[in-house]
């Protein structure tokens, strides 16, 4: 997005002081004639509370940079209750917040087309008055970014506007299955606490996976360290016994000539942790671009598969009324199944 802010009374500008552009300088006027004022107070509701202020400003005030996000706390132009406030500071239900004049360029946020809109409504497994569960298709992403216009979270933002919606975990672009939204903080943080797996009770994850070669290993657990490096300009995953701890439990479902559907749960959430593990046991997840072996890939696109089989399929939710949520294989896993039948 191209965007220029402006945090003082535009009567008395000056472009060195006041003025902040990140676009070329010829395309400044373009901007002048769409500008949108921002600035209010906001009375912190209790579906807010509990966030940082950071957080809060980096989300509220979309498109503005955290760097300049940072700047206006640290110098005091954000008050909370006529008071400044820290970074770190968490909101409390009633907090007057106070966000100075910002000026933004006119919203170029992308148009999600209607195509995704309807696929991703009728891809709702389940939805109560604190969250919404999608089976999420492979291909999209969770959430813009890296050259990506929208992800699931901004279409159904563009879906409903009314409602305040946050990602409770994400999934691989290429993984589909469940998914969990939230409809308020409060759900937000008690998924969040269940997500943490040091304790005794916590969301469990389930996922199908069909990986290449005959799995001759039973029943196998995986703890190990994973860290990311970076090769040939790609940032990768790989095992390393310094990187962030990751268990994944691999139970082989069915066997195949040449590949074996396996049920995975996960005791962490690493970045690629299921792929990253099955690449360590010698049985790579067949469609898997980055750890995958290429000729098994190549093998199975002849059978009709063109993304990676690995399928988020069931979501445990120990809640005061505790939740299964299972999401259904898309119809090309299906398809790949009955043939290898």
């Amino acid at each position: 997005m191209q965007w220029l802010i402006v945090t003082q009374d535009t009567s008395s500008l000056s472009k060195c002081n006041f003025l902040s552009i990140l676009t070329k300088s010829s395309e400044v006027a373009a901007l002048m004639t769409s500008i949108n004022h921002v600035s209010n107070n906001i009375e912190i509701q209790d579906s807010q509370a509990g966030q940082r202020i950071d957080n809060f400003l980096i989300k509220h005030l979309k498109g503005v940079p955290k760097s300049h996000i940072y700047r206006i706390l640290r110098s005091g132009e954000v008050r909370v209750n006529s008071g400044r406030k820290k970074p770190h500071y968490k909101l409390q239900p009633g907090d007057t917040l106070r966000i100075p004049p910002i000026r933004l360029a006119e919203n170029t946020t992308a148009q999600i087309p209607k195509s995704i809109i309807d696929l991703l409504n009728d891809a709702i497994l389940y939805e109560d008055k604190n969250l919404i569960v999608i089976n999420k298709p492979a291909g999209i992403a969770v959430h813009k970014g890296s050259g990506l216009n929208f992800g699931v979270i901004e279409a159904f933002r563009q879906i409903r506007p009314e409602q305040s919606l946050e990602l409770v975990h994400r999934l691989d672009r290429e993984t589909s299955g469940c998914l969990l939204l939230a409809k308020n903080r409060h759900t937000l943080a008690q998924l969040h606490e269940l997500l943490r797996h040091e304790k005794a009770t916590h969301i469990e994850k389930t996922y199908f996976a069909l990986v290449n070669g005959r799995w001759s290993q039973g029943k196998k657990t995986f703890d190990t360290g994973i860290c990311k490096i970076k090769r040939s300009g790609e940032h990768l995953m790989q095992v390393d016994t310094e990187g962030d701890r990751a268990i994944s439990h691999f139970e082989p479902m069915e066997i195949f000539p040449d590949c074996s559907l396996m049920k995975v749960t996960i005791e962490t959430g690493r970045t690629h942790q299921i792929r990253v593990h099955a690449q360590y046991a010698g049985h790579a997840i067949i469609g898997d671009s980055k750890y995958g072996d290429k000729q098994a890939n190549q093998h199975f696109r002849t059978m009709g598969l063109k993304r990676l089989f690995l399928h988020a399929a069931r979501l445990y939710l120990p809640l005061e009324t505790a939740l299964t949520l299972e999401a259904p294989l898309s119809n090309d896993l299906e398809a790949l199944l009955l043939q290898l039948r």
